[in-house]
């Protein structure tokens, strides 16, 4: 049992429960003798972890307080917010065998010992690595899985050595780690202790890691080092990085970046730091693309050939900001090369990651070869971007070339049309019923008589080697799975499962089809037993369920507790009328959501031609 002392949230005992934070609110308004709060604030109350085991055993909400969260509210509970990543990084460099407890409470210990005694020492690192990105989401500045996936991508293959100069929790490094071939990487991170964290998330994987704690702009750790690759999130809009401090640096070879540029400062580490023909792929925001202060830097990056490729994210995949991203990929010039006289502009979201890496590659191979692909990609003469504005944004140069636009808008009306003309045949159909809700029965009763099994694979990195594995963006929005991660230790999906998560308010569901899939984090799993449950009638009445507001609670409140939802209780043969029906509602769904991209491109093409003249309204009596 935890300390008296300790503390936990709302999110905290939904966890400890295996519910959704909505179930923890209902207990707290139904139920008179939940624990009051002994802290925190009315929007974020604390309450006392040893009041929350008992009431929650009381109620027989759980038989027993998982072991992993009785460890993660003890070591929560040894510090403050601001001193927690400190408690972390020193258990997790225990549990490598490196030095003695002195931050880390002896009670605390002796419960991580437990459960690395059941789940092995570097299963409990990665928890609790994922417990402290959980705690601390909003302020770290952490690369999402699918984009450092992409971004090792980019930088190899064929390398050897990589550096992360502003690694944070060592996320991309530890991507890069996976690639085949690369033998040691190097990191710095500002914050001591997430340096810490950093090194204990590499000592997971067999190559050889060491991150410095440090600025690495004021004060480089490896001044001296070459790596073939280095792959970074920077800061951004940083005002205090040092520019007066290092007006005459060595490193601003391309010119001295003003000092609202922090990012081309980190560009320009990061080409310092590479071999002749290295690659570098820095995540950055867009106004850096063409913000006027830097149109100088980009200018020089431009005619030298340093910056060879920009590639435009979709908003909300770079953390801290819900604004759209680019990945900049530079090449530090070898000499004696010719320099090129195109670069790569490309738009990339996680559905054509794979596509639009394999386009720079090609790129690489042959950078005069003719790569274009109408709306997604284009090779763009760096003659065109030497202007006032040095503009390196990727969807101002792509389609805007005459020819493409009209040709790209004409392919796209008539797919359109196909599409248009088959939606008839895919909208779902059903008759009146007598308007009587079914009886029900909890999946958690399922469970228990053998019908379903639920699996959860919890959070984890995605190394972008390995095997496909399956996302929660794929879930709700559908399209290719291009992801992989390494499939140690990682549940498989087989067809006939169903996959579940949620994001806020919202849930998803999909029935897998296609085997070797990986459950990818987040993400829930339904496994019916053949001859007992529909896998449609499943994913169709968990979605619709799960999204009606539950008895009681306030308007607009969801119930997105998978394990906690409920479907109709009802024969064999009669859940497969009822599959056969949402099946046809998630074919139409992915139908429109292929129709609404179809429309999306179509419209932003016919916008392009006909301010650019290359296409004109038909003639009045047309």
């Amino acid at each position: 049992m935890a300390g008296g002392d300790a503390t936990v949230t709302a999110a905290d005992i939904a966890r400890m429960a295996g519910v959704g934070r909505a179930a923890v609110s209902n207990w707290r308004r139904r139920h008179e003798d939940f624990p009051r709060p002994v802290g925190g604030t009315a929007t974020s109350p604390a309450f006392s972890l040893s009041a929350v085991e008992s009431w929650l055993l009381a109620q027989g909400k759980v038989r027993e307080l998982p072991l992993r969260e009785r460890v993660w509210q003890q070591i929560r509970t040894a510090a403050d917010d601001l001193r927690l990543g400190e408690v972390v990084a020193e258990a997790t460099e225990l549990l490598r065998g490196a030095g003695e407890p002195r931050t880390v409470p002896a009670s605390a210990w002796k419960l991580v010992r437990e459960y690395a005694g059941e789940q092995g020492a570097a299963e409990v690192t990665r928890f609790l690595l994922d417990r402290y990105a959980d705690v601390h989401s909003r302020r770290l500045s952490a690369t999402s899985p699918e984009v450092a996936g992409f971004m090792v991508r980019l930088a190899g293959p064929g390398i050897r050595s990589v550096l992360d100069p502003a690694c944070g929790l060592g996320v991309l490094l530890a991507a890069a780690a996976g690639l085949p071939g690369v033998e040691r990487v190097r990191g710095q991170e500002v914050e001591d202790a997430l340096a810490r964290l950093a090194q204990s998330r590499l000592a997971l994987i067999p190559v050889d890691s060491t991150v410095e704690a440090g600025d690495s702009l004021r004060r480089d750790a490896w001044p001296d080092v070459a790596v073939d690759a280095v792959v970074c999130h920077p800061p951004f809009n940083e005002r205090n990085w040092g520019y007066d401090e290092l007006t005459g640096d060595l490193r601003w070879e391309y010119g001295l970046p003003p000092k609202t540029e922090s990012e081309l400062a980190w560009v320009q580490h990061a080409l310092a730091h590479l071999s002749p023909g290295g690659v570098a792929v820095l995540l950055m925001p867009v106004i850096t693309a063409a913000r006027r202060s830097g149109r100088r830097i980009r200018s020089n990056l431009l005619r030298r050939g340093a910056l060879q490729a920009v590639i435009g994210l979709p908003p909300g995949m770079a953390s801290g900001t819900a604004l759209p991203a680019h990945l900049w990929v530079l090449r530090k010039p070898a000499g004696g090369g010719r320099t090129p006289s195109r670069v790569l502009m490309a738009e990339a979201g996680p559905a054509s990651f794979g596509a639009v890496a394999e386009r720079w590659h090609a790129f690489q191979a042959d950078p005069e070869a003719d790569l274009d692909r109408p709306g997604e990609s284009r090779t763009v003469p760096i003659i065109e971007l030497i202007d006032e504005d040095v503009d390196v944004t990727p969807s101002r140069h792509l389609g805007t070339d005459g020819h493409t636009s009209a040709d790209l808008y004409l392919s796209l009306r008539e797919s359109l049309a196909a599409q248009l003309g088959r939606l008839p045949d895919l909208v779902p159909s059903a008759v009146p019923g007598p308007g009587r809700e079914p009886p029900t029965v909890t999946l958690q009763e399922l469970e228990r008589t053998g019908a379903l099994t639920v699996l959860s694979a919890g959070r984890f990195d995605i190394d972008g080697t390995g095997d496909l594995v399956l996302t929660d963006h794929h879930v709700f929005h559908g399209g290719p799975v291009e992801t992989r991660t390494s499939p140690e230790g990682r549940i498989r999906v087989e067809p006939g499962d169903v996959v579940v998560t949620t994001r806020g308010s919202a849930l998803a569901t999909v029935v897998a089809e296609e085997p070797g899939l990986l459950l990818g984090p987040r993400l829930t799993l339904l496994r019916p037993e053949p001859g007992r449950l529909d896998p449609f009638f499943l994913a169709g009445f968990v979605r619709a369920l799960a999204l009606a507001p539950a008895t009681g609670a306030p308007p607009g409140a969801t119930r997105l507790d998978s394990r906690r939802a409920q479907v109709p209780r009802m024969p064999l043969r009669e859940q497969e009328r009822y599959g056969a029906v949402f099946r046809k509602i998630f074919t139409f769904e992915a139908g429109m959501r292929e129709l609404t991209a179809s429309v999306d491109r179509a419209t932003a093409a016919l916008a392009r031609g006909l301010a650019r003249g290359t296409l004109v309204p038909p003639p009045p009596d047309a």
